[in-house]
C-alpha cells in the first residue's frame, strides 16, 4: 500500500500554516510543517504573491494528492475576514494551478476529528496532533499545528476517496493523484 500525501493549510495573510502528512492505512506520519509569513508593511498584492509562490513551491516539492483547507469562520472583524479570505483564495488558486484536489473543513469538523470534541482549545489540538503524529515536541506555531490538524482531519475523513483514487490509477494507468500519465 502506498502512502497518501495530504497538504493541510490554515489560511492567513500574516502567517499561513501548512502541514504535510502521509497516511498509510491507519498510520499517520508528519513529513513537514511550518508557516509562510508576510510582513504587515508589505503591500497586500505582494503578500498574496509571496503566499502563492511559496505554497506552489511546497506543492511541487512534496507532491501531495490533495490540499485540505480550513473554511473561514469569523463573527467579529470583517476586515480580517476579507484579508484572510484573500489568502485562502490564493491558496485555492495555487492548488488549482497544480491540478491538486481540494477538500474543505470547518473549524468544528477539524476539532471533532482530531480531539473528539468540537470545542477543543488550541492546546488540546496541539497535544492531539503531537500524539497522533508521534512528534517529540508540540508543533508550533499554532498556525502550523492547525494545518497539521486539517491534514489529519482529511486523513481520517477520506479513506474511501483514497481507495477510489488508487483504483482509478490502477485501472486507467492515469495518476489521478497528480493528474499525469
Amino acid at each position: 500500500m502506498n502512502a497518501f500525501r495530504i497538504l493541510g493549510v490554515d489560511p492567513g495573510i500574516a502567517r499561513l500554516g501548512y502541514g504535510v502528512v502521509d497516511v498509510e492505512g491507519s498510520s499517520l506520519r508528519c513529513v513537514t510543517y511550518g508557516c509562510i509569513e508576510t510582513h504587515a508593511q508589505t503591500p497586500l498584492p505582494v503578500r498574496l504573491q509571496t503566499i502563492f509562490r511559496e505554497l506552489t513551491d511546497l506543492i511541487q516539492r512534496h507532491s501531495p494528492a490533495v490540499m485540505a483547507v480550513e473554511e473561514l469562520f469569523f463573527n467579529r472583524n470583517t476586515t480580517t475576514a476579507f484579508t484572510v479570505g484573500q489568502a485562502r483564495g490564493v491558496a485555492l488558486l495555487s492548488a488549482a494551478e497544480q491540478s491538486l484536489a481540494i477538500a474543505e473543513y470547518t473549524p468544528m469538523q477539524v476539532k471533532q476529528a482530531v480531539t473528539g470534541y468540537g470545542r477543543a482549545d488550541k492546546q488540546q489540538i496541539q497535544q492531539m496532533v503531537k500524539l497522533l503524529l508521534g512528534l517529540v515536541d508540540l508543533p508550533k506555531p499554532d498556525d502550523a499545528a492547525d494545518a497539521l490538524a486539517i491534514a489529519i482531519t482529511h486523513g481520517h475523513s477520506a479513506p474511501i476517496e483514497r481507495l477510489e483514487v488508487r483504483e482509478a490509477n490502477r485501472t486507467t494507468g492515469w495518476n489521478w493523484e497528480r493528474r499525469t500519465r
